[in-house]
């Protein structure tokens, strides 16, 4: 049977909106560490990107979330990146989501419908509809392996998955693009920094967009 992705399913039952949603959206950055970082293929480019996700996404109160893999020998997270984070989850499985990390995004149990649902007859009461996971925007390194591994298990777990594809690193071009084949046969997003930032804002006419456009104007 063809794989038909968690996201294709909720936009067919639900009528989803194609573009990212702020309100919905959740940001996991995968081991920007200081001692992994300078191995990866246009490293500077890439954290740059990641620290102008993470700090747009603290200013529009969009949850950070950030791992890091065995930090006794690679370092800890970017402290540029790591003020932005609300918590940062140490690992040494390669997918995040072994260690807890789906945890953290899953959303609230749905409150209980307002009223004395026993008032009606059972075949008028209205089925409580499970929530959609919230949309994962994720980026991080090295592509092909921890950040694969983790969206992959996001995926598996019926969350959103976004890869923000110039925020993310390998050594190789190589084996990052050989990521972003899979991850899109998988039924991942992949989009660019831009894109999540201009999709979180909507409007010129945000009162955030000034500040954003800044550091947009920042990027290499």
């Amino acid at each position: 049977m063809a794989h038909v992705s968690p996201r294709i399913r909720l936009i067919e039952s639900q009528g989803l909106n194609m573009l990212l949603e702020v309100e919905s959206s959740q940001l996991v950055l995968v081991d920007y560490q200081q001692k992994l970082m300078p191995a990866m293929k246009d490293a500077q480019a890439v954290w740059q990107r990641a620290e102008v996700l993470a700090r747009t996404a603290k200013l529009l109160n969009v949850p950070v979330w950030a791992t890091e893999h065995n930090p006794s020998d690679l370092g800890e997270t970017a402290p540029e990146i790591r003020q932005h984070c609300q918590r940062v989850l140490a690992k040494m499985a390669f997918s995040a989501v072994e260690e807890g990390l789906g945890e953290w995004l899953s959303p609230p149990v749905p409150a209980a419908p307002k009223g004395n649902a026993r008032s009606l007859p059972r075949h008028l009461q209205k089925p409580v509809e499970p929530e959609a996971g919230p949309s994962v925007v994720i980026a991080g390194c090295e592509a092909h392996v921890c950040l694969l591994q983790t969206a992959l298990d996001l995926l598996e777990d019926e969350f959103e998955v976004w890869v923000v594809t110039d925020a993310c690193a390998s050594r190789t071009d190589r084996d990052r693009d050989a990521a972003f084949d899979r991850l899109a046969g998988a039924g991942a997003e992949l989009l660019t920094t831009e894109m999540v930032l201009f999709e979180w804002l909507r409007s010129a006419e945000n009162p955030d967009f000034k500040q954003v456009q800044t550091w947009i104007k920042g990027l290499v």
